[in-house]
């Protein structure tokens, strides 16, 4: 991958957890608000999160981590991946920097990720921002299921690419570069794989956190969504509102799956007033 991927201020570190040397991006100080990034084809914590990351961490410590399997942790051949070893990870890798419990701030899988997290130890957790995040069983969309079946070409990748965000305008050639590169690395698609079943020649279901299990988080939530969302349906967002008992749902109009890279400044407002409420 380019260091185009990890560049513009933020330091990038490593540090083991759940035998992964985990790499990381930090910047700022204050209350950590930890940021999870999503699935896909070339996906990495700086893809995800550059965009916000500096203005977030004016008043916080941010921590962006590559996920096992993901960005530059590389995925190990022989390891079981699922979400048992994603959240474990979490939980040392918080341990590796001594943070007690911070914000958890998820982008799709990565709001799957917190949600999960929270379910197996609250005490770890201050709070949820869930972005286009998947709960209780839905059909699996076009996006998905292109992932699912990628394989590394720059053709392909723009096509899925441009499924993500409304404005397809914000599909750069530098963007399909980047995550084409990093989706040849070895091992880059096995991890997402393992992320939702196989594609099916009809409808599949794909299952997050079901209903039940929401309606037990006793962490405040901000929930945001992009209606045009064709990854994950606006209508999910709907199910974490109804589910969570604290919780809130901010819905944009003319945005897609990537909230943070479509209003970023609007996002990283909304994230800084909830984190603030939470001290």
């Amino acid at each position: 991958m380019g260091d185009r991927l990890f560049d513009q201020g933020a330091q990038v570190r490593r540090v083991l957890a759940a035998g992964h040397e985990t790499a990381y991006h930090e910047a700022g100080h204050g209350r950590p608000i930890v940021l999870l990034h999503g699935s896909g084809p070339g996906v990495s914590a700086w893809s995800n999160w550059s965009g916000v990351l500096p203005a977030l961490a004016a008043e916080h410590r941010v921590l962006a981590p590559d996920i096992a399997g993901f960005g530059r942790t590389s995925f190990q051949e022989g390891t079981e991946y699922g979400i048992k070893l994603w959240t474990r990870q979490l939980f040392e890798f918080l341990d590796a920097l001594d943070i007690p419990s911070a914000l958890l701030v998820g982008n799709s899988f990565g709001g799957g990720l917190a949600l999960a997290a929270t379910l197996r130890d609250p005490s770890r957790v201050d709070g949820l921002v869930l972005l286009g995040t998947p709960a209780g069983t839905f059909t699996m969309t076009e996006g998905l299921r292109a992932g699912w079946h990628y394989e590394p070409d720059p053709d392909e990748m723009r096509r899925i690419l441009r499924l993500f965000p409304y404005d397809k305008g914000l599909v750069t050639e530098e963007m399909v570069r980047a995550r084409y590169e990093a989706s040849a690395a070895p091992g880059a698609q096995a991890a997402f794989r393992k992320l939702i079943p196989e594609p099916g020649p009809g409808d599949t279901p794909v299952r997050g956190v079901p209903e039940d299990r929401l309606r037990t988080i006793g962490k405040p939530s901000l929930i945001v969504h992009g209606r045009e969302d064709e990854v994950i349906p606006v209508e999910l967002g709907w199910r974490l509102a109804r589910s969570i008992p604290d919780s809130e749902l901010h819905v944009f109009g003319q945005c897609g799956h990537w909230v943070q890279l479509e209003r970023p400044a609007a996002f990283t407002g909304l994230v800084r007033d909830f984190a603030g409420r939470q001290t």
